[in-house]
């Protein structure tokens, strides 16, 4: 029988050290916790200091990409210093380091995108050339395919932060995960939610996964326990047009699966840096060839968009 943990020989839980990281971590213990009969103490749950958080002076396309909030993470993972890493799934290379593995997700909350304004309840109602914030790629490009008069100015960091940023009038409404806000509780957030069909998703948001070595067994075992299969139906679609979109922090792209009995929706968009061209897809297919779906959907995306599509414009 797979030996449990134990106050004496707690499981270590790695996160980012962000209230929505710690939050999803929490998440991840109790799920766990209650699927073995565990007490809380039984768990250990690790801080760790990623890139992405300790540098919020520069844009994430300048740093490298989505490794910067898993790298340190993933080390650490390796190394044995920690025995899971809970990640927010948006976040997450489609490639994890070799020894590593990425094969649970816990059930997907909201994907949409949230308005966030004091001033205004969405985008139509945003004076022209209104001062927007955000350090997301695809909402920048996305607004300016719909607003090219606004101004959008870069706004890093966690939730607290952008908030923080907004209540000071550096911009006037911003863009968040309504996951994040419902996760942490914010319902005290001005929070307007954004249908799909209006602003399609980062590919994966809402989602939590949770990642593991390749050779522990008796992790592997407890993980199966919380394992969501309708959350991996979906993001093994998502991921596969990711990857074969070679998708980044770099390059604007949108995606979203959704699984109707045994039909899975797909929907995809690349878009322009700049917001002046948007190319967008949506089929169906059975459930189970989901990823191949992805990747035939990414070749036709990328033969429609053409060379020099990502880059940006003088």
């Amino acid at each position: 029988m797979t030996q449990l943990p134990s106050p004496d020989t707690p499981l270590k839980i790695g996160t980012r050290g962000s209230p929505l990281a710690l939050a999803q971590a929490h998440e991840t213990r109790d799920r766990l916790a209650a699927a073995f009969d565990l007490p809380g103490d039984a768990f250990e749950i690790v801080t760790i200091l990623t890139t992405g958080d300790r540098v919020q002076d520069r844009a994430l396309k300048e740093l490298g990409g989505k490794g910067l909030f898993t790298r340190e993470i993933e080390a650490d993972l390796l190394a044995g210093r920690i025995d899971i890493a809970v990640h927010s799934m948006k976040d997450m290379p489609v490639l994890q380091p070799e020894g590593l593995v990425l094969d649970c997700y816990l059930p997907r909350e909201d994907v949409r995108d949230a308005f966030v304004s004091p001033a205004a309840r969405g985008l139509a109602e945003l004076p022209e050339g209104a001062v927007v914030g955000t350090s997301s790629l695809r909402r920048r490009a996305q607004l300016l395919h719909r607003r090219p008069d606004l101004q959008v100015v870069e706004f890093r960091g966690n939730v607290q932060t952008r908030l923080r940023k907004l209540a000071d009038g550096v911009a006037v409404c911003t863009f968040l995960a309504m996951a994040g806000l419902n996760r942490l509780g914010r319902t005290d957030v001005p929070a307007t939610p954004i249908a799909p069909d209006d602003m399609l998703p980062a590919i994966a948001q809402g989602a939590i996964g949770i990642e593991r070595r390749l050779d522990d067994a008796r992790v592997a075992g407890m993980l199966a326990a919380i394992h969501d299969a309708a959350t991996a139906e979906r993001l093994t679609a998502e991921r596969a047009l990711l990857a074969a979109l070679d998708g980044s922090c770099e390059t604007p792209i949108a995606g979203l699966a959704e699984v109707t009995g045994g039909t899975l929706r797909l929907r995809g968009q690349v878009l322009r840096p700049d917001g002046s061209e948007a190319i967008s897809d949506d089929r169906t297919c059975p459930v189970a060839d989901g990823a191949a779906l992805g990747r035939e959907m990414a070749a036709d995306l990328l033969e429609r968009a053409g060379p020099g599509f990502f880059d940006w414009r003088g």
